[in-house]
């Protein structure tokens, strides 16, 4: 395949184009007649596909050179390609098993070709739908806990880290898209904002409070400033894919270095926000035994991510962060340091978890959970909920200290209501 010039794939030209790479003709083989091509991109940004045939499959993912929700009058760079690229190598290096396989890479093209998972399906749909997926805490909560410990300076050589965050940093782009869409813009009229009929008097509250509003801006102040660790970035329940007892984390094209607590946050708002919108998905007995297990999937997450955090301070803690030089090895516990460390990316992740709820209702792109309740009434008194407790989040970062008092908040929210 040419690397001279960038093309956008299609399903007519996917074959001829991607026939002469050999590791992809070693796992689909090397007839293309054989091949079954599907475009299955349902994202925001980018061309997906699906190259099947007797032998094999894999995925092909190309990033444009636009924001595909939009269209080419938001244009974005192709290199996003080589960040989710960069990012995967890593995450498979410092949680392996967590990621899909990379087969090819084109970073002129900002082609991966990967792994297809099967039969795992996105999480998002599966909450929707009421399914369980054994595991999922604590796959999560250690990926979570495996990429931030050993992606920071707690582990990594200072050199190597330094590199690393200078390189991460001319992601730039979509680092913007987070600082504005996420940060921002759900906190005024922005051009491309909507929610909900209905939603004006909570949208009123968020936009007038002023000490929210600047909680939010002193966590965006984090994200650009915070260099912690690898943060894979868009952590949703859109970027996981999982079989009844199966977990992987897909599209990291978002990783930056940033805080500690990001993904975590991220990843809990989205069980929030499924845990939310149940009650139009589903009735009596099994909805209350559904949001029970959402509560506990997000509890069980956190403790996986504070048990496996703490196992790899003790036994991997080889970067410039907190020595052991300073105190073990002269007789000291650093238990008040590894406890502060985690107070730390706790409160970050309360904060994000609030911001993110908003976001996901206010801004430009929302969350299946929500957006898939045709009853408008129903939903905007669902996304109330939702919005009133992450503001609770966002006001009360610093003193909501135990992951069961978020679970007993969102237990008080989902019996409110607001409009």
């Amino acid at each position: 395949m040419s690397s001279e010039k960038y093309e956008p794939l299609t399903i007519e030209t996917l074959a001829n184009r991607l026939v002469t790479v050999g590791d992809i003709c070693k796992i689909v083989g090397d007839d293309k007649s054989k091949w079954k091509i599907d475009e299955v991109g349902d994202g925001n940004l980018n061309l997906v596909y699906t190259v099947s045939s007797d032998s094999g499959n894999i995925i092909v993912k190309q990033a444009l050179p636009y924001v595909r929700l939009v269209g080419d009058s938001w244009p974005l760079p192709l290199s996003r390609s080589f960040y989710e690229h960069e990012v995967l190598v890593r995450q498979a290096k410092r949680d392996p098993g967590s990621v899909p396989e990379i087969i090819y890479f084109n970073k002129v093209q900002a082609i991966i070709a990967m792994e297809m998972l099967l039969p795992h399906v996105i999480l998002r749909k599966k909450l929707i739908a009421g399914e369980y997926v054994g595991g999922l805490a604590q796959r999560l909560g250690k990926f979570c806990a495996r990429t931030a410990f050993r992606g920071s300076d707690l582990s990594l050589q200072t050199a190597d880290k330094k590199s690393d965050t200078a390189m991460f940093q001319g992601n730039l782009a979509l680092m913007g898209i987070t600082e504005s869409l996420v940060f921002t813009e759900p906190y005024f009229a922005a051009e491309m904002n909507h929610h909900t009929d209905g939603l004006d008097p909570i949208v009123e509250i968020l936009r007038s409070d002023i000490k929210m509003k600047t909680e939010a801006q002193k966590m965006l102040m984090k994200f650009t400033a915070n260099t912690e660790t690898l943060c894979h970035g868009d952590l949703h329940s859109g970027s996981v894919m999982c079989t009844d007892d199966e977990t992987k984390v897909i599209d990291p094209e978002f990783g930056f270095y940033g805080p500690m607590g990001f993904d975590l946050g991220m990843l809990i708002s989205n069980y929030l926000m499924a845990y939310f919108s149940q009650p139009a998905h589903r009735e009596s007995k099994a909805l209350a035994e559904y949001q029970t297990w959402i509560l506990k999937v997000i509890e069980g997450t956190h403790e996986a991510f504070q048990h496996e955090f703490k196992s790899l301070w003790n036994s991997e803690r080889t970067g410039i962060l907190f020595p052991k030089s300073m105190f073990e090895d002269q007789g000291d516990s650093s238990e008040v340091a590894l406890n502060e460390m985690l107070e730390h990316i706790w409160q970050d992740a309360v904060a994000i978890s609030g911001i993110e709820m908003h976001r996901r209702v206010l801004s430009l792109a929302h969350n299946a959970d929500f957006e898939e309740i045709s009853d408008t009434k129903k939903r905007s008194q669902l996304e109330a909920r939702n919005l009133m407790m992450g503001r609770e989040l966002i006001l009360n970062n610093d003193t909501i200290k135990d992951v069961s008092e978020l679970t007993n908040m969102a237990r008080k929210f989902n019996l409110e209501n607001f409009l």
